[in-house]
């Protein structure tokens, strides 16, 4: 799916931002950025509605960002709550911001993808059991949890400080 790619002001927002339609960071190169970090800043909100932020490893599959985290955690608890979350991450072409819905992985069809991933990325090597997630490699093989996070709004802000975009999905 391609989203729709604006620039997120115009001329008349009177602001030092491009409104230079040729500044558009096109949404492609955009998930390319997004798939090789290694490292995003998750943030979703507590059951009283405080913000929590926290850094988390991920990768980027077929249009959505796959995490992996403890689900007893308190980003898991609030994931497994509202699903709504942001996602951020600084690359070497900008800073991307996705406001997002994420998912539960349960099925072991969805849960497979994600561990090779991650295999494949971190050499983080998960264990797939009954629709649960473990890291065999630590003592107790500790359960954790993938969400795939789906964006549905995103916003682009250019190395240089003066390009900005907007995604809507």
């Amino acid at each position: 799916m391609s989203p729709t790619t604006e620039l997120l002001f115009r001329p008349e927002d009177a602001t030092p931002m491009s409104t230079d339609e040729a500044d558009l960071l096109p949404w492609p190169a955009a998930a390319e950025q997004l798939a090789a970090v290694g490292k995003y800043w998750l943030a979703t909100e507590r059951a009283d509605g405080r913000p929590h932020v926290m850094p988390v490893l991920g990768v980027w599959l077929d249009g959505t960002l796959a995490v992996s985290t403890r689900p007893g955690s308190v980003k898991g608890r609030n994931l497994l709550r509202t699903g709504s979350c942001v996602v951020t991450a600084a690359t070497d072409g900008g800073d991307l911001v996705l406001e997002c819905a994420a998912r539960h992985v349960t099925e072991p069809a969805g849960q497979q993808p994600v561990a090779a991933a991650f295999a494949a990325k971190y050499d983080w090597r998960f264990g797939l059991r009954d629709g649960r997630v473990f890291d065999d490699s630590l003592p107790g093989s500790p359960e954790y949890a993938f969400f795939e996070i789906t964006p549905v709004k995103g916003f682009g802000y250019g190395v240089d400080g003066l390009t900005a975009t907007r995604w809507r999905f």
